[in-house]
C-alpha cells in the first residue's frame, strides 16, 4: 500500500520553515561548510528540520528561524566529529552506574594512569634489571588491605570466576546453591561461565532456601567435586521464607571434606559501611577471616577503582591460577592496574577511604549536604526565564549490582521548561557540548545532586541554559 505523510496545509506554521537550499545559500553556512563538507551540511539540516517539524506538530511550538537552524545542525555536525567516548555529568543519582563507566576515578588513581602512559617498569625489576611480574604491584597491596595471604587480579569480575573454575574444578562438578544462580549485566549467568570453565554444575537446594544437608547430599553423590562456588546476590533480593548456611559453617563444611570454598562477592566492600545505613554488603575481609579459600570481587564497585576481577586468598591457589594459562589472556593492562594501585593504597592508613574514594564519598554524603548543593544549583538558575526548578525528595541507589532495593534518600533538582517537553529537555542535556544525563519522572526532568560533585554545579547550570535557549 503506498504511504501517505501528513502535509502542511497553506497556513500550516511548517511552511515557514526554510528549505535545505535556502539554509545552504546563507552566508554563514559557507563558514560550516568549509569546516565540516557541503555533503555533510546538508545532511545535517534535513535531520534539524525534520526535528523542528516533528516538535511543532507535537508541541505547537513556533518556527525556528534560519540562524537557529544552523546553529543546531553546526552542533550536531561537532558532536558527530568529536570522540565518542567523552565525560559526562550523572545527575541520575545511580552512584555505580554501568552504562556511564561506574566508579569515578580519585585523582590518585588518574594521576597514576598518567605516570605509566609512556614506558613503565610493568614487568622489569629496575633493581636486577631482569623480567618480573606485573602481579607484584598489586599483590602485597590487596594483602595488606584484606589480610589475604596472596592476590591475582584479571579483567573483569566474570573473568576471575572463569579462570577459578578452570584451574581448580576443570573435568569436576561444582556445587551451587539453586538461589545463587544469578544473571549479571549483559545477560552473563553463572550456569554459562561454569560450563566455559570445563566443570560440571550441580545445582542443589530451591531458589529460596539450601542447607548443609543439600550440600551434604551432592557431596555424597558427588565424590569427586572439589569446589562449592557460594554467589553473592548482589542485584536482587530473595526476602520471606529463606535460609542458607552461613558462610563460616560452608566453609568448615567443604574443608571438612577436602573440598575449596570460592566465593564470588561482586561488590567487594572493603570497608564497613553500616554506621552509614548501609548494613547487607558484606565485607571481603570477613569472608577471608571466615575460612573462604578464595575470595572474587570487583575493581569497579564499591572498592571505586578501574574494572577489574580481584581474586585474593590462599597462597598456593593463588599460584595456581597465576600460572593458568587464560591468566594471560585475561591479565590487566597497565593504565588499570596503576589505577588499581592508587585506589588501594586510599585504603591503608592513615588515609580515610571514606572521605578519599569518590564511591565512597558519594554513598555515605547525608541528605543535608545534598540538600545544599541542589539549593546552590537552584540559585544559579534564578535569573532562567521560561524554566521552573524545584527541589524535591527522591531516592538515590548505588546501582552496579550492589545493594539492590536499597534506597537512599536523595534530594534532585526537578526541571520544567516552557516550550519544551521533558524528552526534549532530557535529550538536549545529554547531547550537549556538557553532557549532562538525568532522569524523567512525573513529567519532569530530575537532576540528581548525589551524584553531581559541587566542582560541576556551574557546568551543569550552564548546560541548562543552553538546552532552554
Amino acid at each position: 500500500m503506498p504511504r501517505h505523510t501528513a502535509k502542511a496545509e497553506p497556513d500550516d506554521p511548517r511552511r515557514r520553515l526554510p528549505a535545505v537550499g535556502v539554509l545552504c545559500s546563507d552566508p554563514r553556512a559557507q563558514a560550516i561548510s568549509a569546516a565540516f563538507g557541503a555533503a555533510a551540511l546538508a545532511e545535517s539540516l534535513r535531520v534539524v528540520l525534520a526535528d523542528a517539524r516533528g516538535r511543532m506538530m507535537a508541541e505547537g511550538s513556533a518556527a525556528p528561524d534560519a540562524a537557529a537552524l544552523l546553529d543546531t545542525a553546526e552542533r550536531r555536525l561537532g558532536l558527530k566529529a568529536r570522540e565518542t567516548l567523552h565525560s559526562v555529568i550523572n545527575a541520575t543519582g545511580v552512584v555505580i552506574h554501568t552504562n556511564l563507566g561506574r566508579a569515578p576515578l580519585a585523582p590518585e588513581a588518574r594521576t597514576a594512569m598518567d605516570v605509566v602512559a609512556s614506558y613503565a617498569n610493568l614487568e622489569f625489576d629496575l633493581d636486577s634489571g631482569r623480567r618480573a611480574s606485573r602481579h607484584d604491584h598489586l599483590d602485597g597491596l590487596i594483602g595488606d588491605v584484606t589480610g589475604a595471604e596472596g592476590a591475582l587480579v584479571v579483567n573483569n569480575g566474570a573473568g576471575a570466576v572463569l579462570l577459578a573454575l578452570a584451574t581448580l574444578a576443570a573435568g569436576s562438578p561444582v556445587i551451587v546453591s539453586r538461589g545463587e544462580l544469578i544473571e549479571i549485566g549483559g545477560g552473563f549467568r553463572v550456569p554459562d561461565i561454569v560450563a566455559q570453565s570445563g566443570a560440571r554444575l550441580v545445582e542443589i537446594g530451591a531458589t529460596n532456601r539450601t542447607h548443609l544437608k543439600d550440600y551434604e547430599a551432592a557431596a555424597r553423590a558427588h565424590p569427586e567435586a572439589r569446589v562449592i562456588l557460594r554467589t553473592h546476590p548482589s542485584n536482587f533480593r530473595i526476602t520471606g521464607f529463606t535460609s542458607a548456611p552461613s558462610v563460616r559453617d560452608l566453609a568448615t563444611f567443604a574443608h571438612a571434606r577436602g573440598m575449596l570454598l570460592v566465593e564470588d562477592l561482586g561488590g567487594g566492600a572493603l570497608v564497613d559501611l553500616t554506621p552509614y545505613g548501609i548494613a547487607d554488603e558484606p565485607m571481603v575481609q570477613d569472608s577471608l577471616r571466615a575460612g573462604v579459600d578464595l575470595v572474587i570481587f570487583s575493581g569497579d564497585k564499591l572498592l571505586g577503582g578501574p574494572q577489574a576481577g580481584v581474586i585474593a586468598g590462599r597462597r598456593d591457589l593463588i599460584d595456581a591460577l597465576s600460572g593458568h594459562p587464560l591468566a594471560r589472556a585475561l591479565r590487566l593492562d597497565k593504565l588499570s592496574l596503576a589505577a588499581l594501585a592508587a585506589t588501594l593504597r586510599l585504603y591503608r592508613p592513615p588515609a580515610n577511604p571514606i572521605e578519599r574514594v569518590p564511591v565512597l564519598r558519594i554513598l555515605t554524603q547525608s541528605v543535608e549536604v545534598i540538600a545544599r548543593r541542589a539549593a546552590a544549583l537552584r540559585t544559579l538558575l534564578a535569573t532562567l526565564e521560561g524554566v521552573e526548578a524545584e527541589i524535591v525528595e527522591t531516592n538515590s541507589y548505588a546501582g552496579g549490582g550492589a545493594m539492590p532495593m536499597h534506597a537512599l534518600p536523595s534530594r534532585a533538582l526537578a526541571l520544567n521548561s516552557r516550550g519544551l517537553s521533558a524528552e526534549s529537555l532530557a535529550q538536549r542535556l545529554r547531547t550537549g557540548e556538557t553532557a549532562v544525563v538525568g532522569r524523567i519522572e512525573r513529567n519532569a526532568v530530575l537532576l540528581d545532586m548525589r551524584t553531581v560533585d559541587d566542582a560541576e554545579l556551574p557546568a551543569v547550570a550552564a548546560a541548562i541554559r543552553r538546552s532552554t535557549h
